[in-house]
């Protein structure tokens, strides 16, 4: 199997400032340009150099591969022109100053403790479900349950969004939760990509799915998900629901993901329908 997310000659680092330095764009950073025919797809080598103080032959060198140790004071300023949140600035400094990460055993975060099941079984008016680090589910409530019948993939959320075709209908805001996904991925697999478990999605994914491989190459890091999310239904239609997420204290990486619709609204109705969907 190709290994796509393997840097082929350079570094990490090189990669990350590659792709980022490509979906940002003049105008994000107050540049004008009066050549209009320039084809360059967002920021050249000597913009970035520019705005981040450092000469291009040391931006050039980075990007190579050639420059490994590059001061936090420059990485600040590269994080800063290219406009990354916190989550992809630290994501950077990782890159720049490799260490290891140490995640607990698989089957520990797959786990569900017996007081989490209980108080999704019990939130009937809401959806729940628990996920780990790469969006397994590993458990859901019975509205949960009713929102994802029949959905191929169903067991793991970023699989289901890029290898099931149904979920281009599923998600009428597709490329949208496509981005946060992936994001969310990029920021929970990190630089150095440990985690065979993830890797061994990363791969699945890459093989399979081009859509996957085009996102994954922007090297978007956020794990944010999106706090409205819009799914259409076959029976009750079209569904919007307000998330939060949190994380799970007593096992790392597990998250209860809670979703509900906005009181009043045609989409609270149909998820009282979608209760009795279930039933």
């Amino acid at each position: 199997m190709t290994t796509y997310f393997v840097t082929m000659g350079g570094s990490p680092l090189g990669e990350f400032l590659r792709a980022r330095r490509k979906v940002t764009t003049p105008d994000q950073v107050g540049l004008t340009r009066f050549d209009e025919r320039s084809r360059t797809p967002g920021l050249r080598r000597e913009e970035v150099a520019m705005l981040a103080g450092v000469s291009i032959d040391y931006y050039v060198r980075l990007e190579q591969g050639r420059e490994r140790k590059p001061s936090d004071q420059v990485i600040d300023a590269l994080a800063r022109v290219l406009r990354l949140g916190p989550e992809a600035a630290a994501h950077l400094h990782d890159l720049a100053r490799p260490r290891e990460h140490h995640h607990g055993p698989s089957g520990e975060a797959d786990r569900i403790r017996p007081d989490m099941l209980q108080l999704m079984e019990g939130s009937d008016h809401v959806l729940a479900f628990v996920v780990n680090r790469r969006w397994d589910v590993l458990a859901r409530n019975p509205l949960a349950v009713a929102l994802y019948a029949g959905l191929v993939h169903g067991d793991n959320l970023i699989r289901m969004q890029f290898l099931n075709p149904a979920s281009r209908e599923f998600y009428p805001d597709w490329e949208q939760e496509a981005c946060a996904k992936v994001a969310h991925l990029r920021a929970v697999a990190g630089p150095d990509l440990d985690d065979a478990s993830i890797r061994e999605l990363i791969e699945e994914l890459s093989a399979e799915s081009p859509e996957f491989r085009r996102i994954w190459a922007r090297h978007d890091v956020e794990t944010k998900t999106n706090p409205a999310v819009r799914f259409r239904h076959p029976e009750v239609g079209l569904i919007t629901l307000q998330f939060e997420v949190f994380d799970i204290n007593s096992v790392p990486g597990q998250k209860l993901i809670v979703g509900q619709a906005e009181p009043g609204t045609p989409s609270e109705r149909a998820l009282a329908e979608l209760s009795k969907v279930n039933h």
